[in-house]
Formats: C-alpha cells, sequence, structure tokens
C-alpha cells in the first residue's frame, strides 16, 4: 500500500466549505467512509481521498504525494470560511479480512475491505495490485494524473461522484461528459502477456493507442482510446488484448 497522510478539517463552515469544492456529498460520511475528488475548474483531476467524520472534524485520507498540495489547494479556497485545516500524524491501516473494531468499509468496492485510521498504520499482507487490476481501480498516482478526467477513470462506477449534490469545482465539464458526450477513452482491464514498465505507450498497428500501469497475474490496467484499441496490441515487450 502507498504512504498515505490523513488532514483534518475543523471549523463550523468545514461541511458547506467542503461541499462546495468535492465531487462527492459530505453528508454521506454521517453513515461511513466517502470516496471522493478535488478537480481542476477545468474538470481535470487533482487529487482523491477518502473523507471520514472524527467526533466535529472531517478527516481527509490521501496519498501522501498527494498531500502538502492539497493542504495548499484547500486553504486557498477557504477564503473567509470558518475552516482550520491541519497535517496530522494519524495512520492508517488496511485488510480484506475480519475488520477490527472502528474500520470502514472502502466505499469503492466490497473486496478492498476496510480502513481505520489511528495511531499506527498497518497492511494485512492483500495484493492489493491484483485487488486493483481485478477491478480496474486506479491509484493516486499512477492512473490517476493531472491529465484524468474522473470519469474516464472510472470513479463513477467506485462510489467517488455524485450528481445530484449540486455545485462543487469542476462539476459542469464532469456533467457535460456524463450526459453530453460518448467517452471515447479510459482505464480498461486488459489481458497481458509478459511485463513492461509502468507507463509504457500502447500501440496497435503501429498506432498510439494508450497507456500500460498497474499488472497482476496476467492482467492489467490501461488507458485506451477506445476505437483504436482492437486486436494485438503492444507495450514494450508485452502483448496485449482487450475484449470491449
Amino acid at each position: 500500500m502507498r504512504a498515505r497522510k490523513i488532514l483534518r478539517l475543523s471549523g463550523t463552515d468545514t461541511r458547506d466549505f467542503l461541499q462546495g469544492l468535492i465531487t462527492n456529498d459530505i453528508n454521506k460520511i454521517d453513515q461511513g467512509l466517502v470516496y471522493a475528488a478535488l478537480l481542476t475548474p477545468q474538470g481535470k483531476y487533482l487529487a482523491d481521498f477518502f473523507v471520514s467524520a472524527q467526533g466535529d472534524y472531517v478527516l481527509l485520507d490521501v496519498d501522501a504525494a498527494q498531500a502538502e498540495a492539497l493542504m495548499k489547494r484547500l486553504s486557498m479556497y477557504r477564503l473567509r470560511a470558518k475552516v482550520e485545516i491541519t497535517m496530522t500524524d494519524l495512520q492508517i491501516a488496511c485488510g480484506t479480512g475480519p475488520a477490527p473494531e472502528g474500520a470502514l468499509a472502502d466505499p469503492r468496492h466490497e473486496d478492498l475491505g476496510w480502513r481505520l485510521i489511528g495511531a499506527e498504520a498497518g497492511d494485512d499482507g492483500s495484493d492489493w495490485d491484483a485487488l486493483h487490476v481485478a477491478h480496474c481501480i486506479p491509484q493516486s498516482g499512477v492512473e490517476l494524473g493531472p491529465d484524468s478526467y474522473i470519469l474516464e477513470a472510472g470513479l463513477e462506477a467506485l462510489n467517488g461522484v455524485d450528481f445530484r449534490k449540486g455545485c462543487y469545482v469542476g462539476q459542469e465539464v464532469t456533467a457535460r461528459m456524463k450526459h453530453k458526450t460518448e467517452l471515447r477513452k479510459g482505464l480498461r482491464r486488459v489481458q497481458i502477456k509478459g511485463t513492461a514498465p509502468i507507463g509504457s505507450a500502447i500501440t496497435a498497428g503501429g498506432k498510439a493507442v494508450g497507456t500500460l500501469f498497474t499488472q497482476s497475474d496476467g492482467q492489467a490496467i490501461a488507458y485506451l482510446r477506445l476505437d483504436r484499441a482492437s486486436g494485438e496490441m503492444q507495450a514494450g515487450d508485452a502483448i496485449l488484448h482487450w475484449q470491449p
């Protein structure tokens, strides 16, 4: 599991503040863990994270490499809102076996088990790459990067977007992609024979068709141009196939 950081938000305006920024409905944290993202005004990905309630606080569980940038972006949006944003020393434990007391179910897919914020980090040894590939679940800083659109990355199917919650940053572009266009690119699970480095270009018939990402047990996550991704494809020395 990649390293994580926990941000703590407090203050009387915290929920309203986040509701106007993130892709999911902040009020769902009263029922459990919420998966969401922060976008640019142009609808492109900045960060994804888990949101949870801790008493009067709201906690954001984010990839460690994104934590400082996320904190700065939230602080930029804060203006006069009564919100305090703090980087904590809290840790994340996660697993797919029996959940310990206080753990919350990962909202992206039932096979991803549970997450627990506390004083100690932990991992029960689950094969996370295999789980991510099996369910085509993107990871921060791997499949999800600055050029990503969250619908192409599959965040709607992973319960990361709420189309009924109202406005948020990047909402207009995301809604237009949902209702007025047909997605021509996106993350898909492919069959792979051999291996190639993450980020390898995928070609078919001499034409660029996408990018290869996480690989496990003969399968991989790939970002594909769906109209070109047919037949035998190559990424480095690896051979790929995708079944629409």
